[in-house]
């Protein structure tokens, strides 16, 4: 799968987020602004990746997601997340 996310340290932040996006926003800026992932740098894109090297949550969310679409906050290890997928 391909998808794109943005990592914030509170559940708070990603819904704040959330609205942002829901309001018209776009993804990969809120990405490159917010995100604490390193893949910020290129608007929360992680490149195609196998589910089975993603955290278990994070491919479980993921792949319910249809191409386009944006998770609700999903939260793992790492922190919270707002996932988009790409392709």
């Amino acid at each position: 799968i391909h998808v794109a996310h943005i990592l914030v340290e509170h559940r708070y932040e990603a819904e704040d987020l959330l609205k942002k996006l829901q309001a018209g926003e776009e993804f990969a800026k809120l990405a490159q602004k917010f995100s604490k992932c390193p893949s910020k740098a290129r608007g929360g894109d992680l490149g195609p990746v196998e589910s089975q090297r993603l955290d278990e949550t994070f491919a479980e969310a993921a792949g319910e997601l249809e191409v386009g679409k944006i998770s609700p906050v999903v939260r793992t290890r790492f922190g919270h997340h707002l996932i988009q997928r790409l392709a």
